[in-house]
C-alpha cells in the first residue's frame, strides 16, 4: 500500500504539485515552494514527509533573511526528486513552544526530520551545494557498484560532506544493520567487481576489505576484519573524523558526538610550514591511538578558542593537552611544550605520560564545546536581554517621576550657556 502511495505522489509531483492531508484543516502542497508553518501543522508536517527539513527563523534575524533565498532556490529541485524532500520554514520567534520544545537556541536553526525524528542539520547553506547534501538521506542505505567505473562515479557524486564505507569483497547483508544505523552521518557501498588498479587506488592489499575514505581530508583508513559487528562498528565510529581534526566551528559539532578524549595540539599557525610537518606527526600518532582524537587549532585561526586553555601569541607553542571536550583539560607534566627536535618521540612521551597519570587537571577559561556551539545570540539571550530592558525602563520611569515633563526646563538663576546642535542629552538609547 505504501509504494502505491509513493507513487502516486510522484505521478501527482510531475503534473505540478501534490497535496498531503492530515484530517481536514490541515493540507500540504509539494510544489516546489517553502511551507509555511505554525502551531497548529507544525506536528501534521513532520509527520506527513518521510524527508522535511525545517528552518526555525525570526523575522528580525539578518542571517534568516539571507538564508531564505537559497532554501526558496533549493526547494523545488528537492521537491522534483524522485523521492521528494520538502522545505518548511516556522517563525521560532512567535511559535515559541516550538521553539522550546526542539531546542532552538540560534538563529536559522535547521533540522532535517526523518520519518518525523529531528537531527541538527549541519551541511551547507548554498542552494546547490545543500541539494546534494540532502540526496545523501534519500539514497538507499547500502549501494551495489558493479564495475570501476561504478566505483568512482559513486565516489564522485558523493561529494565531501561525509565519510564514505566501500566493501570490497563484501556482502551487502554484512554492513547493512550498520548502514541503516548511520544513514545520516556516512555512505556506504559493496562492490564485487573490482580490478588491481582500484585496489592501489585504495590502498588495500587483499579482499574483504572495508575502505573508510575522508574526501575533505584525501585520507583512507583499511579494515580487514573481523567482520563482526562489534568490531566492524568500532571502525566505521572512528572514521567519522579525519585522524588529526583541524577545530573550527563545524568540527567542533562533529566531535560533540564523539566519546573519546580529544588530544589537543595548539600551534601559532595551523597552515605554516612547521605546523604541517607536526601535523603529519599527529596523523601517525592518531593511527596508532584510536581511542582518542587528535585535533589542532591554531592561534591565527581561532585566537579566542586558544586563550580559554591560556594560550596566546605569547606562550610557548606548540603546546599538547588532553581535553574531555568539556570544561576540564589535562596536561602532561614536563612534557606539554613540543620543541624543533624528535617532535615524535615528543609526542610518544606526552602520550606515555598522559597513559601513566603523570598530569595536572585544569579547567578551561571560557565556554565548554557545547558553549562554543551555542555561541550564536539564542532564544534563553534575547529573552534575558528583554527582560533586563524592561526593568531598566521601569527604574527609569520610577526615578523620574519628579522630574518636570519634557520640554519644561528647571527654574535656576543662571543665564543658559549657548550649545552645539546636538549634545550628549540628545542621544537616543
Amino acid at each position: 500500500m505504501r509504494e502505491i502511495v509513493r507513487s502516486t505522489v510522484w505521478i501527482l509531483l510531475l503534473c505540478g504539485s501534490v497535496s498531503f492531508s492530515s484530517g481536514e484543516e490541515t493540507q500540504f502542497k509539494v510544489d516546489g515552494k517553502v511551507i509555511e508553518l505554525d502551531e497548529s501543522n507544525f506536528e501534521s508536517a513532520i509527520s506527513a514527509f518521510d524527508l522535511i527539513l525545517v528552518d526555525f527563523y525570526a523575522p528580525w534575524c539578518g542571517h534568516c533573511k539571507r538564508l531564505a533565498p537559497q532554501l526558496d532556490a533549493a526547494a523545488p529541485v528537492l521537491a522534483g526528486l524522485k523521492d521528494p524532500i520538502v522545505i518548511a520554514k516556522l517563525n521560532a520567534d512567535k511559535y515559541t513552544g516550538l521553539a522550546r520544545k526542539y531546542e532552538i537556541d540560534a538563529f536559522p536553526s535547521l533540522k532535517i526530520f526523518m520519518h518525523g525524528i529531528p537531527t541538527e542539520y549541519y551541511g551547507p547553506r548554498q542552494p546547490d551545494l545543500l541539494i546534494r547534501y540532502l540526496k545523501k538521506f534519500v539514497a538507499p542505505n547500502v549501494t551495489i557498484l558493479n564495475s570501476d567505473a561504478e566505483i568512482k562515479d559513486f565516489v564522485d557524486n558523493a561529494g565531501t560532506f561525509f565519510p564514505i564505507y566501500i566493501g570490497f569483497g563484501l556482502g551487502e547483508s554484512i554492513i547493512s544493520d550498520l548502514a541503516l544505523k548511520y544513514k545520516k552521518k556516512a555512505w556506504f557501498a559493496v562492490t564485487k567487481d573490482f580490478s588491481e588498479d582500484t585496489m592501489v587506488l585504495y590502498d588495500f592489499d587483499k579482499a574483504p576489505a572495508l575502505v573508510a575514505i575522508q574526501p575533505t581530508y584525501n585520507e583512507r583508513n583499511i579494515f580487514y576484519g573481523p567482520f563482526e559487528d562489534e568490531f566492524l562498528e568500532e571502525f566505521i565510529k572512528q572514521n567519522f573524523l579525519p585522524l588529526s581534526v583541524p577545530i573550527n566551528h563545524d568540527t567542533l559539532k562533529l566531535l560533540k558526538d564523539d566519546k573519546r578524549k580529544i588530544v589537543l595540539t595548539l600551534v601559532e599557525d595551523e597552515a605554516d610550514e612547521k605546523s604541517e610537518k607536526l601535523i603529519k606527526l599527529l596523523k601517525a600518532a592518531a593511527s596508532a591511538n584510536r581511542d582518542l582524537v587528535f585535533a589542532y587549532v591554531g592561534i591565527k585561526q581561532w585566537g579566542d578558542f586558544a586563550d580559554t586553555f591560556g594560550v596566546n601569541k605569547k606562550s610557548k607553542l606548540p603546546k599538547m593537552i588532553v581535553w574531555d571536550g568539556d570544561e576540564e583539560y589535562l596536561t602532561v607534566i614536563d612534557s606539554e611544550i613540543i620543541d624543533d627536535g624528535d617532535q615524535g618521540s615528543q609526542i610518544s612521551h606526552f602520550l606515555e605520560g598522559y597513559r601513566e597519570g603523570r598530569t595536572e587537571q585544569k579547567k578551561i577559561a571560557g565556554p565548554s564545546l557545547i558553549g562554543f556551539i551555542n555561541s550564536l545570540i539564542g532564544l534563553k539571550t534575547v529573552y534575558i536581554i528583554v527582560f533586563l530592558v524592561a526593568m531598566l525602563m521601569l527604574i527609569r520611569s520610577l526615578g523620574q517621576e519628579d522630574v518636570p515633563p519634557i520640554g519644561v526646563r528647571p527654574q535656576t538663576d543662571e543665564v543658559d550657556a549657548p550649545r552645539d546642535e546636538y549634545g550628549p542629552e540628545d542621544k537616543e538609547d
